[in-house]
């Protein structure tokens, strides 16, 4: 069974992205296709995971190629874990990008570029997950860049383009940096298969294998954004369009985060580097949420939190324990829904409220009750509040911390808490701003409102019997008393009715209009509600979830698990 279903991860969304370019005239047909296609590969991989936790871990050589000649695809506990999270928050996004393209057209989401660019990434995450040499590694990560590069640019505007640049430059330097460290490994090695190089790079001498995994180590923080490698993020992700700023915030830098507990458990068991990378998840913790709370922008404050709870996972990968890896892994699996689900809900909210800045919204909480559902549960669930699975996979981490018991590991655990702490303030700043302020307690509301009747009264020609805003005129027909337009702006921006169109001739459409909260459209809520509902069921599914994270750990350990499934056998050639 495995032999058939490891390869469709990478190939079926290969096929769909080919077969929706076929059909890009169709924006329907489109929309089926890349719908059941990233269905179909999450029955798959929900079946991989059964297969894997059942019968242990096991590898497909595509082709028939012999090992290590060949491609080598494993799936083990791990891979399978992230390619059910992964293929579960794509196709979530995926729905809400449909509702959005719906809704709006296809000025943010253009679909004959939208969906085949967004299979494709789809496929290079799962190649990512399932390489089991490094150069396939390097390729997954390639592919990555190259649809997330076209996602990241849609629309074409100036932010968009610079977050691009800023991005592709970046991404292409990690890459450099990791194909360099290829070419070292295979010449020290002559082998980039992972099983061969779980023996062979323990007989190299120390400082060559310290240079090797410093390399690796270097191009791998570059792309899960760990401190001082993580700048670019904050700069690039929140520019682009709601659906793609989500995908790319729950699983790019995850891929990144797979590949250091992979390599670092698998290749470079030693620790020689575990002190530096407690280090440095400490200054990605501490940072990253220091720059959340000086936001006032939405996305930006979640971008840096993104970078913040990266240092969490950092955390349990450098204490090289059972306990912190599976930690790290829960806690990769929980943060990989909650960033997504967050980030959709502030695509929700700069869709009703036309802005994500925290200082010009207001009372969301009493006009969209729902939406301050969607977004009251991920966030508390991402500050770690009891007993949410957000608290689960912190405590876990936190214990095995003070379970290591040295100075640098117990610093880490009060590095830890601090942040959660920190968190919890960035997201309830947003929550008292943005939906517990009241409409009239928001400064640019009343702005806005007040430049908008202002330049109806500026184009409005004496005489005209023109009425009031909305088009209804005063009974005698005559104009409105000296100030009844702006009352009555005011009033429809603080109810949030639909958008007012210009009625009289020669008004531009900033003078006849006033941008009030536009109706949430039910895919796009539909589909954020359904990911809020896994976050919950995440923390129902806290146990079995743990104890899979426990056994996955245990084989990273180990790593005669992952090393007998490519070669059937213990002794490595």
């Amino acid at each position: 069974m495995i032999e058939v279903l490891a390869p469709l991860p990478v190939l079926l969304p290969l096929l769909g992205a080919a077969g929706a370019l076929l059909v890009s005239g169709h924006p329907a047909f489109q929309r089926t296709l890349s719908t059941t296609v990233l269905s179909a590969v999450l029955a798959v991989s929900v079946v991989l995971l059964f297969v894997a936790d059942a019968e242990g871990a096991s590898s497909v050589s595509v082709g028939g190629w012999p090992v290590p000649l060949g491609i080598v695809l494993v799936v083990d506990r791990l891979s399978a874990l992230m390619l059910v999270v992964a293929s579960t928050v794509a196709l979530g996004v995926l729905v809400f990008a449909v509702g959005q393209g719906a809704a709006d057209g296809s000025e943010e989401t253009p679909l004959s570029i939208f969906h085949p660019t967004f299979l494709v990434l789809v496929a290079g995450v799962g190649n990512a997950f399932l390489a089991g040499d490094l150069f396939n590694l390097y390729v997954g990560f390639e592919i990555l860049l190259m649809a997330s590069y076209v996602l990241l640019t849609l629309g074409g505007t100036a932010a968009r383009i610079r977050g691009g640049i800023t991005y592709i430059i970046v991404s292409l330097t990690s890459s450099l940096v990791f194909l360099a460290a290829i070419g070292l490994v295979y010449a020290a090695t002559g082998t980039v298969n992972m099983a061969q190089l779980a023996v062979r790079l323990g007989e190299l001498p120390e400082g060559t294998q310290v240079l090797l995994q410093s390399m690796l180590l270097i191009a791998f923080g570059i792309k899960a954004a760990v401190f001082p490698l993580s700048a670019w993020l904050p700069d690039s992700y929140p520019t682009a369009p709601a659906p793609v700023t989500a995908v790319f915030a729950g699983l790019l830098t995850k891929v990144g985060v797979y590949a250091i507990i992979r390599t670092q458990t698998l290749l470079f068991p030693g620790g020689a580097l575990d002190d530096l990378l407690l280090w440095a998840a400490l200054a990605t913790m501490l940072v990253g949420i220091l720059g959340a709370v000086a936001q006032s922008d939405l996305r930006r404050m979640l971008s840096f939190t993104l970078v913040s709870h990266i240092g969490y996972m950092v955390f349990g990968i450098a204490l090289g324990t059972a306990a912190g890896l599976a930690g790290a892994v829960f806690y990769v699996a929980h943060h990989i829904a909650i960033q997504t689900t967050l980030f959709l809900v502030a695509g929700l909210v700069e869709r009703q409220g036309g802005t994500t800045s925290i200082d010009k919204l207001g009372g969301l909480a009493r006009r969209s009750p729902l939406l301050a559902v969607l977004f009251f549960v991920p966030a508390m669930n991402l500050a770690g509040i009891p007993p949410l699975s957000g608290f689960i996979g912190k405590l876990g981490l936190l214990q095995a911390g003070v379970a290591e018991g040295t100075a640098a590991a117990l610093t880490l655990v009060a590095g830890g808490v601090a942040t959660s702490l920190l968190t919890l303030l960035a997201v309830a700043r947003v929550w008292t701003r943005a939906f517990w302020r009241s409409p009239n307690q928001s400064p640019a509301e009343e702005t806005a409102a007040a430049a908008a009747a202002d330049s109806v009264q500026r184009h409005r020609p004496s005489g005209d019997g023109a009425g009031s805003p909305d088009g209804a005129g005063s009974p005698d027909g005559t104009a409105s008393p000296d100030g009844s337009a702006r009352t009555a702006l005011q009033d429809a921006w603080r109810r949030h009715t639909a958008v007012a169109t210009a009625t009289e001739p020669g008004l531009p459409p900033a003078a006849g209009a006033v941008r009030a909260l536009r109706p949430l459209p039910r895919t796009m809520v539909g589909a954020t509600a359904a990911l809020v509902a896994l976050t919950v069921a995440l923390t129902g599914l806290a146990g079995p979830l743990y104890g899979l994270a426990d056994r996955a750990s245990v084989d990273l350990l180990e790593r005669t698990p992952y090393v007998s499934s490519v070669f059937g056998v213990d002794e490595v050639p």
